[in-house]
């Protein structure tokens, strides 16, 4: 399909459009010619690109739902409304989807048990596929403040091995799997296409601003503290530690669903550091 002609189809929502998958998934979508409504709590702000239609609304909310599942034919969810809560009300949002007339739904998880959300997704006979990535590449973002003003980044597990994803790669599988066929009911568990430590990512990001930096390790205790003076709760740190100390996918283990899904190989760290280099610059 061309970038200058509309999918007449029907309309693809994307709910958490203005997160780091959303907002790459809503570009993506528009340029490829599809119909795209994206889902913001705050439109006026929302900055989507032209062409695609922004309307207000918060999953947590069902009521505030209903107009923006009007024609829409493909749903991208995510699993939390407000302040990251989980989802509470995923049969309700389900049965909008169906009535609707949604014949498919990508779910972004990030969690490691099943929720009602994906207990409510399967049960709806909708086309359903998972979309798991085992680390954002914007994860790294966390040490702007301390590269900008220290030259410096302090972090913990410094021997942790992940090969973390960037964003607009998740959003490209969850393209496919939106408006193409053959990926009902998967779940797709997402890496990048190399294998790097906390300490190795610096040196990527230090090489991107033209910078020498310097990694300061913290013992896991520094860790939790620094988390929960973030504001995270006793169960998000427990999802933290089992996240870096056990995960789904082992550390040094690259998957290459982004190119079997996507047909393009996925992006290196090193592209993603060049892109935002910005944030890293005082």
């Amino acid at each position: 399909m061309s970038p200058n002609t509309q999918d007449d189809t029907g309309t693809i929502l994307v709910t958490g459009a203005t997160g780091t998958v959303g907002r790459p998934l809503v570009e993506q979508l528009q340029r490829a010619g599809h119909r795209v409504r994206a889902l913001t709590r705050n439109p006026a702000a929302a900055g989507m690109p032209q062409g695609v239609e922004v309307v207000g609304g918060n999953l947590s909310d069902t009521a505030s739902l209903a107009a923006a599942f009007d024609g829409v034919i493909a749903v991208h969810l995510i699993g939390f409304g407000d302040n990251y809560a989980p989802i509470s009300n995923a049969e309700e949002i389900m049965e909008l989807a169906q009535r609707a007339g949604v014949r498919k739904v990508t779910r972004l998880r990030g969690e490691v048990e099943k929720t009602a959300l994906d207990d409510a997704v399967e049960a709806s006979g909708l086309e359903w596929t998972y979309l798991s990535p085992v680390e954002f590449m914007a994860n790294v973002l966390e040490w702007s403040a301390s590269i900008k003003t220290e030259g410096v980044v302090r972090e913990g597990f410094a021997d942790g091995k992940s090969a973390p994803i960037h964003e607009a790669d998740i959003a490209a599988v969850a393209a496919a799997a939106l408006t193409g066929d053959g990926h009902a009911g998967k779940e797709y568990q997402l890496t990048g296409p190399e294998v790097l430590t906390p300490p190795q990512k610096m040196r990527i990001l230090g090489k991107a601003i033209g910078r020498t930096l310097h990694f300061i390790e913290l013992t896991q205790d520094e860790v939790l503290a620094k988390w929960r003076g973030q504001g995270y709760t006793d169960d998000d740190l427990e999802f933290f530690l089992a996240m870096l100390n056990d995960p789904p996918i082992p550390g040094d283990v690259v998957l290459p669903t982004v190119q079997e899904v996507t047909g393009k190989p996925a992006r290196t760290f090193a592209e993603w550091a060049r892109e935002n280099r910005a944030a890293f610059v005082a």
